[in-house]
């Protein structure tokens, strides 16, 4: 329940952060703020990061897949759609995940009730999207930026069951330093904030991104998989849209439209008949 919170409310807390902050600097702060706590508990527990090769291509191919990429998309995205679209958007990840696996990872196929439910989830994410594309504008950019991060995020989750396996901790803290080395130079020569104009609460959403969607959500999400396994993993997926959704209109006010719930349950149905099994 805690991932779930963490993730869920995360959107909240980008759409605060880019009030004032440019997307560039948000993630690039996110990521370097959990590198540093990653790699502290690295050390303090003893333990030495890699020195191969193999490893830190490995940690460089996750750290852009399932990091820099799609963060930097969701955090412009919501420059122009709000944190509770975003959210629902993001909410067809296991859907992608799945469709890829089907062609990427043994032994998971696609059947029936997968098929149903990821033409559920797309018809869901266009009703969303729906009333955004009817206005046009940068809002449509937003939502397309979205989507295309969910779907990242998928293939990193391919990616991550066909690299190297490591140490859960070990292997959060060289992804989050291999992003923040490819961030680095993107950071120093593109962003563009009036660092005279940012404001407290914008610093601290910032921070708090780094902190705890980030380093601490990646420690959880290592130790379920360790103790639960990624099948019970994949239930939160259920929550998360929701509890976006409705951070989003409890803390940011943002309006709760009947085209956007109608949008969301159509998405969860979709998710729940993915997870029926064909007998025999």
């Amino acid at each position: 329940m805690c991932l779930v919170s963490v993730w869920g409310t995360s959107f909240v807390f980008i759409s605060i952060s880019v009030e004032s902050i440019d997307p560039l600097t948000v993630v690039f702060a996110r990521v370097l703020i959990a590198a540093i706590i990653l790699t502290s508990i690295v050390y303090i527990k003893g333990r030495r990061l890699p020195f191969n090769r193999k490893a830190w291509l490995a940690f460089f191919v996750m750290g852009t897949m399932g990091n820099v990429f799609p963060f930097f998309l969701v955090t412009w995205g919501q420059l122009s759609v709000n944190s509770g679209v975003a959210g629902m958007i993001m909410a067809i990840m296991p859907l992608m995940t799945m469709l890829l696996a089907h062609y990427f990872v043994e032994g998971e196929n696609l059947n029936r009730y997968k098929i149903t439910g990821f033409m559920f989830g797309i018809t869901g994410i266009i009703i969303l999207l729906g009333p955004v594309f009817e206005g046009g504008g940068q809002a449509v950019l937003g939502g397309i930026a979205i989507f295309i991060a969910a779907t990242s995020y998928a293939v990193n989750t391919i990616l991550v069951r066909r690299l190297p396996n490591f140490s859960p901790i070990i292997g959060a803290a060289g992804v989050m330093i291999a992003a923040s080395i490819i961030m680095l130079p993107i950071w120093l020569f593109q962003t563009t904030s009036n660092y005279a104009q940012i404001t407290l609460s914008s610093i601290n959403a910032m921070l708090w991104l780094g902190i705890g969607p980030t380093a601490i959500a990646t420690m959880i999400l290592f130790a379920v998989i360790e103790r639960a396994g990624p099948t019970f993993l994949s239930t939160i997926n259920y929550m998360i849209p929701v509890v976006a959704f409705f951070s989003g209109a409890l803390i940011l006010s943002e309006p709760i439209e009947l085209n956007s719930l109608f949008a969301l349950a159509v998405i969860l149905s979709g998710i729940a008949l993915t997870r029926f099994r064909v007998n025999g």
